[in-house]
C-alpha cells in the first residue's frame, strides 16, 4: 500500500495516543517498540520506510507545517490555535471527541459590556467573541480554568468540556457552545505533492476505518 516511499507520521502524546496507535495498527502500521512505555520520541515500524514520532500537540502541527513530518494526528483545539498554513486537514479521525464551551457562574450577576475571559485557547476565544461582537480582555491561563470565575479573575472561561462534572462541582455551567473538538489528520502540503500515492493511501484507509 505504501510502496517504498519514506513517510514520517507524528502523533500527539497524551490520552488519545493509544487510540491513534490502534487506528494505525488497523492499517498495518505499528511500532516495533511499545510507544506507550518507551521514553524514545522516534520509532521504527514494521515498514522499513515508515517512522513514527510522538510529540506534544502543538509540536505535531509545527513538525508537519515545516515538512519534518509528512503526516500528523493532532487535536482540533491545537489546530485552531496554530497560525501556520503549511498543511492540509483532510480527515476527522473521530477520536477524543469533546466540546469547547463558554462557561460562567451559575446565577451570575449582570455582566459588563466588556468581559474578562480566561482561557488557554486565546486565538479561538478572540475569534468567537469577535463573531458575537463582544469586547473582551483576554487572560491566558494554562490550567484550573474553573477557578477564574469563582475567584473573580474572569467573567467567563473558554475550555474543553467532556462531562461537565468539574464545572458543576465549582458552581459553573456552560453558557454556549464554541466548537466541536476531535483528533484530526493533517498532511504537509509539499509532501502531499511529492508522496501523493502513499499519503493518499493512508488518508483513504483511515477514512474507511473512520466510517
Amino acid at each position: 500500500m505504501y510502496a517504498n516511499t519514506p513517510l514520517v507520521i507524528a502523533l500527539s502524546k497524551g490520552r488519545p495516543l493509544k487510540q491513534l496507535l490502534e487506528r494505525l495498527d488497523q492499517l498495518d502500521i505499528s511500532p516495533i517498540e511499545d510507544m506507550l512505555v518507551s521514553r524514545k520520541l522516534v520509532f521504527d515500524t514494521h515498514h522499513s520506510n515508515i517512522k513514527l514520532m510522538v510529540l506534544r500537540g502543538l509540536d505535531v502541527a509545527t513538525y508537519v507545517d515545516h515538512g519534518i513530518a509528512d503526516i500528523g494526528m493532532v487535536g482540533k483545539d491545537v489546530l485552531l490555535e496554530y497560525e501556520g498554513d503549511g498543511f492540509y486537514e483532510p480527515l476527522d479521525l473521530k477520536i477524543a471527541e469533546c466540546e469547547m464551551m463558554e462557561a460562567g457562574m451559575v446565577n451570575e450577576p449582570a455582566l459588563p459590556r466588556r468581559l474578562r475571559v480566561a482561557t488557554k485557547f486565546t486565538q479561538t476565544a478572540k475569534k468567537y467573541y469577535a463573531q458575537k461582537g463582544i469586547q473582551i480582555d483576554m487572560i491566558k491561563l494554562t490550567g484550573a480554568m474553573e477557578l477564574a470565575p469563582v475567584m473573580g479573575l474572569a467573567h467567563r472561561i473558554i475550555d474543553i468540556v467532556e462531562t461537565g462534572s468539574t464545572l458543576k462541582a465549582n458552581g459553573l455551567e456552560t453558557k454556549a457552545h464554541v466548537c466541536s473538538i476531535s483528533s484530526r489528520l493533517i498532511v504537509n502540503k509539499v509532501a502531499f505533492k511529492t508522496k501523493q500515492i502513499a499519503i493518499q493511501s493512508v488518508i483513504d484507509a483511515l477514512g474507511l476505518e473512520t466510517g
